[in-house]
């Protein structure tokens, strides 16, 4: 009798969601036991909006920024701020950045105002984030993209490279024809952007309440 393996493989596929189940609540409960022997643990202040979360990070200065935020962001309103610094340096290249009390307002913009979905649209292909990582690493020429990415031709190369340079992500450099590097002020957008994918990939770093408004969510009935 032949085996069905399409049969034990979903069968296998929902013991694993089952057990995820099982498991889920009890590493949830470990969690929170572990944080409550913490000596310095998160505390967290309510105000009449935003909860301040004193002690965030090990480095009090981390700690004090994050804090200066949330009060920033009770007094002058908003859904938030943000801030963030760091540098990238690879290829003898090297990228710096710092910027303070972003409002988080302006950045959902992005979203409302279609900028976010065509940039995204411009990189969020294999191809083009295979080449993007290539050059960040050094400015390459077209014949070490082909070797490096694994591409077919050199037609293949400019092809990606089009909506690149169309957007300003990378340029030709001017000292060395047939090499391309990235805009050095595009370098922190790739680098937060990765960031960001790894939060949600990993949501380690991020404390915080996030429970629904009965009001607003759930409105009594009049």
């Amino acid at each position: 009798m032949e085996r069905n393996y399409g049969k034990e493989i979903d069968a296998l596929k929902e013991q694993m969601k089952n057990l995820q189940n099982m498991v889920s609540p009890q590493l949830d409960e470990l969690r929170a036991m572990m944080l409550e022997l913490l000596p310095d643990k998160p505390s967290t202040e309510k105000l009449k909006r935003v909860h301040v979360m004193h002690g965030m990070h090990p480095d009090s200065r981390l700690s004090e920024m994050m804090e200066e935020l949330c009060y920033k962001t009770e007094r002058n309103g908003g859904s938030g701020r943000v801030t963030y610094l760091g540098v990238y340096n690879s290829g003898g290249q090297q990228s710096n950045w710092i910027r303070n009390n972003v409002l988080t307002d302006d950045l959902l913009s992005l979203i409302e105002n279609g900028v976010a979905g065509k940039v995204l649209a411009c990189i969020g292909n294999a191809n083009r984030l295979t080449m993007l990582l290539e050059i960040l690493r050094g400015p390459k020429t077209v014949a070490s993209l082909v070797e490096k990415c694994g591409f077919g031709s050199t037609g293949q190369v400019y092809h990606h490279m089009k909506p690149l340079l169309a957007a300003d992500i990378i340029v030709e450099d001017e000292q060395h024809k047939g090499v391309y590097l990235i805009q050095p002020h595009k370098v922190q957008g790739i680098i937060m952007l990765l960031t960001g994918i790894s939060d949600m990939v990993d949501e380690t770093y991020t404390q915080g309440t996030w429970d629904a408004d009965d009001e607003n969510e759930n409105p009594k009935a009049n």
